[in-house]
């Protein structure tokens, strides 16, 4: 098994996915093998297709991990081992269509409010007032701050693209009083050792601390943040377009998503039952 995993390892580098993508699809052939404890020789399309339906079924895992676990099969099956992948009988589960969890202004304000660690409050805020997923904030050196031209660079983020997005001027004041204290070498945010940047994990980690502390009950994440930026920009007026940018989505239709969450263009809409003119209390 460890020798097919390692040929599958060089498999995904030489393709150049990223090191997320390549430590999740080695992980999940993992998790396939040592659920049949079986030859790889010994497991085909029904046996793939059986636990892919296990996981749906007795694990009731959500439609992304299912389809994660398909795309990294599929990987090993075709790419690996060079063969067949039967789409027909190996279908991918349809994607749900869910709107992701918005914060309100006042509620990330207070998220913030209760992060009394500077170092943590930068790195959140520097998520929301840039839209930065939290690979790309985790990442972030030195100098990508560009505060001459009052943006971030992002370097090879999903899709191995960079783009620029927002520096905003209050979270470049905090972000300043952040340098002084810490004194970031290299990592803007480094973890432990400070050779290293700083992991996601304790990234989401003091952020639910600092939600269960506000009493927001919305089920949020550090991503939220993200969503909240391109939501709040929205509902400030700024063009699709501008923000698809900013975000970094490839389609103006991944973008598009946040228009459902904004009451911008409905909000001085009545609901026909507050039209009514009768008395509705009895």
């Amino acid at each position: 098994m460890l020798k097919l995993l390692e040929t599958m390892k060089v498999d995904l580098e030489l393709k150049g996915y990223s090191l997320n993508t390549v430590e999740a699809y080695l992980r999940y052939s993992k998790q396939f093998l040592d659920y049949y404890q079986k030859p790889i020789e010994q497991l085909h399309t029904d046996e793939i297709r059986n636990y892919l339906h296990y996981l749906i079924v007795i694990k009731k895992c959500s439609h992304s991990y299912v389809n994660v676990n398909h795309s990294a099969l599929k990987f090993l099956y075709k790419n690996t081992l060079n063969q067949q992948w039967n789409i027909d009988k190996i279908p991918r589960m349809k994607k749900e269509k869910k709107l992701p969890v918005i914060l309100s202004k006042a509620e990330v304000r207070n998220i913030f409010k209760v992060a009394k660690n500077l170092k943590h409050k930068a790195i959140l805020t520097t998520v929301y007032s840039a839209g930065l997923r939290i690979s790309e904030v985790r990442n972030l050196t030195i100098t990508d701050i560009d505060s001459k031209n009052m943006q971030i660079r992002v370097r090879q983020a999903k899709g191995k693209k960079d783009r620029y997005t927002l520096l905003s001027q209050n979270n470049l004041s905090l972000l300043r009083n952040y340098w002084k204290e810490y004194r970031p070498d290299y990592w803007l945010f480094p973890g432990v050792p400070s050779t290293k940047a700083i992991s996601a994990r304790t990234i989401q980690g003091f952020f639910k601390n600092y939600l269960n502390k506000t009493k927001i009950t919305k089920k949020a994440t550090v991503h939220t943040l993200r969503h909240c930026f391109a939501t709040h920009l929205l509902e400030a007026g700024i063009d699709i377009f501008h923000i698809q940018k900013l975000l970094g989505h490839a389609s103006p239709k991944t973008t598009a998503r946040y228009i459902h969450l904004t009451h911008k263009d409905i909000i001085d809409v009545k609901s026909p039952f507050d039209m009514i003119d009768s008395d509705y209390d009895d």
